[in-house]
C-alpha cells in the first residue's frame, strides 16, 4: 500500500502540473493556477513526511496535512470548473482521484487512531 500511494500522490501531482501547464496565466487562473499547483504538489509531500514519523501522533499530523491539501485542491477544481475556465469533463477524473485519496487518507488515520486507544485501553486494563 505504501509504495502505491507514494507514486499515486506523485502522480496525482504530475496531472496538477500538467493541468496547471495547459492554463491562461493571466488574470484570476493566475491566481487559481498558483493555488492548486501548491496544494495539489504538496499532497505527495506531506504523504512522503509521514512515512518518516517519529510517532503515531506525527503521522496522523502529517497524513491530516495531506489532507487539508486534498480538500483545497477540490476547492480549486471546483472553481476552475464553475468559472468555466476548465471543461468541468476535464477535471472529473482529477477530482475523483482527490476524492479517493481522501477516503484513503481517512481510512488511514481512523485505523491508526483506534490503534493507538487500544493500546491506552489495554494500559488502563493492566493490573499494577
Amino acid at each position: 500500500m505504501e509504495k502505491n500511494l507514494r507514486e499515486r500522490t506523485k502522480q496525482f501531482a504530475v496531472r496538477v502540473i500538467r493541468l496547471y501547464s495547459a492554463l491562461p496565466q493571466k488574470g484570476a487562473t493566475f491566481v487559481l493556477g498558483n493555488q492548486i499547483l501548491k496544494s495539489g504538489t504538496s499532497v505527495g509531500a506531506h504523504y512522503r513526511e509521514a512515512q518518516r514519523a517519529k510517532s503515531n501522533a506525527d503521522f496522523i499530523s502529517k497524513i491530516e496535512g495531506a489532507l487539508q491539501e486534498l480538500d483545497e485542491t477540490t476547492y480549486w477544481l471546483e472553481l476552475l470548473g464553475d468559472a468555466g475556465i476548465v471543461k468541468r469533463v476535464r477535471l472529473n477524473s482529477l477530482h475523483e482521484e482527490a476524492n479517493e485519496l481522501i477516503s484513503i487518507f481517512v481510512t488511514i488515520v481512523k485505523r491508526v487512531k483506534s490503534k493507538g486507544s487500544l493500546k491506552s485501553q489495554r494500559l488502563k486494563a493492566t493490573p499494577r
